[in-house]
Order: structure tokens, then sequence, then C-alpha cells
């Protein structure tokens, strides 16, 4: 008869705290895909010089302007990793909660040190640049390209994570669409490579399709805070 109803109001008013903050967390990876592309996409529609078809996004991180870009990968990298925790926050325990974060996270880590180091200038871009592609590949572009494809192949693989979670949870058309989204944004890349004439709009396509993903993802896992609440 001793109990007292604070106890009760202080852990209700914890619990209510973490699930905010969780949702709070996800919300960081719903907003990410679409900041990185409405920042490129008023670039690649004002930077003097710039071609989508020949040009990949990574090239507007040069010139006068590319600090704009170097920010865009900045903060991608952090909204990922802040996802990360809150994806962990979410799942830590069950079929995904492991593996998932840390693939979310790796490609946060990966985005930040692709905008700390920039690519080479090239094809005309910035302009001033030569017409061609240089005949090496300078240490830090090497980087860059190292750090786009680990951030990259993370998302790849994290998208399998989720299909795995989805189809043992019964929701085969979630885990389809990962799938998907696993298949998908590799064979753009392989393609890029292929067609020189539009590499910057097919390689910005496959990058859609793997930076979309986080945040649908991001946002499906939100509605399962919202409807737990």
């Amino acid at each position: 008869m001793a109990v007292t109803r604070r106890p009760t109001r202080e852990a209700d008013s914890e619990g209510t705290s973490s699930v905010n903050t969780t949702r709070v967390l996800l919300a960081s990876g719903v907003a990410l895909g679409p900041l990185f592309y409405i920042l490129a996409v008023g670039q690649i529609l004002t930077r003097p010089g710039f071609d989508i078809r020949r040009h990949i996004i990574s090239m507007l991180s040069l010139g006068d302007q590319g600090w704009i870009q170097i920010v865009n990968f900045e903060i991608t990298g952090l909204l990922a990793m802040t996802c990360a925790i809150g994806v962990r926050r979410l799942l830590g325990g069950s079929r995904g909660g492991t593996w998932g974060p840390l693939l979310i996270g790796a490609y946060g880590v990966g985005m930040i040190t692709a905008g700390i180091f920039q690519t080479d200038p090239a094809l005309g871009f910035p302009p001033g640049a030569p017409a061609g592609t240089p005949a090496t590949m300078s240490l830090h572009a090497t980087i860059h390209t190292i750090a786009f494809f680990v951030a990259f192949l993370s998302l790849v693989a994290a998208s399998f994570v989720f299909s795995r979670r989805f189809f043992s949870l019964g929701r085969r058309g979630w885990g389809i669409y990962c799938a998907a989204t696993g298949v998908t944004a590799p064979l753009l890349i392989v393609l890029g490579s292929f067609i020189n004439e539009w590499v910057g709009v097919i390689i910005a396509g496959a990058g859609a399709v793997a930076f979309g993903w986080v945040s649908v993802i991001a946002a499906r896992l939100w509605a399962e805070v919202e409807a737990a609440a």
C-alpha cells in the first residue's frame, strides 16, 4: 500500500521520451534522400559548365561553389549515422537489428569521407579543367572513390538484410522492394560504366534508388514506432 503513482509517472515519462528520441533519429533518415537530391539538383541547374549527362554529382564538390556539395555530403553522412542509431534503438535484439544499423552507419561514414576528399577535375569541369580525364587518379580522388563505393555497397548489403527481415515477418512486398533495391542500384552503376554519354544521369539514378531506399525504410520504421506508441 506504500506504492505511489509517482514512479509510474516517471517511468511513463521516460518511455515517452525514449519513443520521441527514436522518432527524431528515424526522421533524420526520412529526410536524408530528399535533402541530398534537392541540394544536388539545385546545383545541377545553376552551376556553369556542369552537364549531368557527362559529369557525376561528386564533381559538384569542385570549384568555388564546391563547398555546397561538400556540405551536402557531410550532412547526408551525419543524417545516416543518426538514422542508424534510431534503427538500432528500435530493432536491437531482433532480426536485422545488428547488421542493419551497422551498414547504414557505414554508409554515413563513407559519405562523410567522400565529402572530405574530392574527386579530380575532368571533362571541362569546373570551367578551365582539362577536356579529358586525368591519366592517373590523385590520392584524394582515390580515397573519394573508395569511400563512395564503401557507402554504396553498405546500402546494397543493408537492403538484403532488411529484405530477409521483412520476409521473415511475412511482409512480402517490403521484402521484394528491398531485394529489388539491392539488385537495381549496382546494376545501374555497372551500366553507367559502359554508357559514357549518360554516365552522370545513370549514376545519379543509382544513388536515388539507394539513398531513397534509406528514406523509405526509415519512414516505414517510423510508422512502426507511431503504431506502437
